[in-house]
């Protein structure tokens, strides 16, 4: 048996694709567009393993997808392709409008073609298991209880608006054509292999290099953080014995404001890399004019995953985060390589335009 995981070469499908092969010997055919943020020395410690087969190309491609399907033969897609960074969706949408919807329609398409053409016990197996996020149920005030799977969609930047059209999609797939789809949504992620343009990895670099830490706005915006690995086993799970049709919340029980992540983050450098002059790392922390629409709170409720489905974090915030700022200080010449002319450019664009 096989699986077909896209987007495998970014940050949450190279973690998945690692633990799932460190889990079973079941084959991977990865298929990845291989844009800024999907990164081959993700996947480093996979080379010439002969259960992993990497394929560069897009999920739009239906020609590419469907010849995958048919030499494979997998039972189950795992889809994590998608465009994912809201700031760059402020400044150039059609890129998450183009991947994440058109994309996305294109999948299905491919995926229903080759589900028609299985048969028995293959058919009956068979999943589509898409991977979405927390931010197309919108924005929460401070006493707001969390997001359920039943929360009505508000999404609220060009990002959010294009992964809830994506999961309308997966959704009516299921309902008019009966395809076995399963859907979950997840909190903010954080953990190794994350592209330093989010938050955690952003202020661990910059910290590193002796740059600002650019705070938005008040820096109280809250968010549900989930360590990678722990959202990678909810996936397995929900692919196990996910109900079809279904959605399920991930998150980490984690709650905390942008500004106290930083502060962490600044506290363990404190500890496991300190300064040469002596300073605190959270003397380098800029205030700068926020994001449009920034969404002040998200909070995931997890208890459906875990009431129906046993499924709960294995890591808390601290033991996640320290895991984390570790995995940075001992892997630089992965972030030397991701820096590249076009990251640098693409940090210049966003917060030189952001008044302190």
């Amino acid at each position: 048996m096989t699986i077909i995981v896209t987007g495998g070469a970014g940050f949450i499908g190279s973690n998945f694709v690692i633990d799932w092969l460190a889990q079973s010997d079941e084959p991977v055919v990865n298929l990845d567009k291989l844009t800024y943020a999907g990164n081959l020395a993700n996947l480093a410690d996979l080379q010439g393993d002969a259960r992993h087969h990497f394929v560069q190309g897009d999920i739009g491609d239906v020609a590419l997808v469907a010849k995958l399907l048919a030499e494979h033969r997998p039972r189950a897609v795992v889809n994590f392709a998608a465009e994912s960074h809201v700031d760059r969706s402020i400044h150039g949408p059609e890129d998450f409008i183009q991947t994440n919807i058109v994309g996305t329609f294109h999948l299905l398409e491919a995926v229903r073609g080759y589900w028609n053409e299985l048969e028995g016990q293959e058919k009956d197996n068979f999943r589509f298991l898409h991977v979405s996020t927390d931010e197309v149920y919108g924005s929460l005030e401070k006493a707001d209880p969390a997001f359920t799977e039943t929360h009505r969609y508000e999404p609220n930047s060009p990002y959010s608006a294009s992964k809830a059209a994506s999961d309308h999609l997966v959704r009516a797939y299921h309902h008019t054509y009966g395809l076995p789809v399963l859907t979950t949504n997840c909190s903010n992620n954080y953990g190794p292999y994350h592209f330093p343009e989010k938050l955690i990895p952003l202020m661990i670099v910059n910290a590193l290099a002796g740059k600002p830490l650019p705070i938005y706005g008040d820096g109280q915006q809250v968010r549900d953080w989930l360590y990678v690995k722990d959202h990678c086993s909810a996936i397995r799970r929900v692919l196990q014995a996910g109900k079809l049709g279904e959605v399920y919340n991930v998150g980490g029980w984690n709650e905390k404001p942008n500004l106290d992540i930083v502060h962490t983050v600044c506290a363990l450098l404190d500890e496991l890399r300190p300064r040469p002059d002596g300073k605190a790392y959270k003397e380098q922390i800029s205030y700068v004019t926020d994001r449009p629409g920034h969404d002040r709170r998200y909070a995931i409720d997890a208890r459906k995953l875990e009431r129906e489905l046993g499924w709960k974090p294995a890591e808390t915030f601290e033991t996640g985060i320290r895991k984390t700022v570790q995995w940075y200080l001992d892997n630089q010449d992965w972030v030397a390589q991701v820096q590249s002319g076009a990251y640098r450019d693409w940090v210049e664009q966003n917060y030189s335009q952001r008044k302190a």
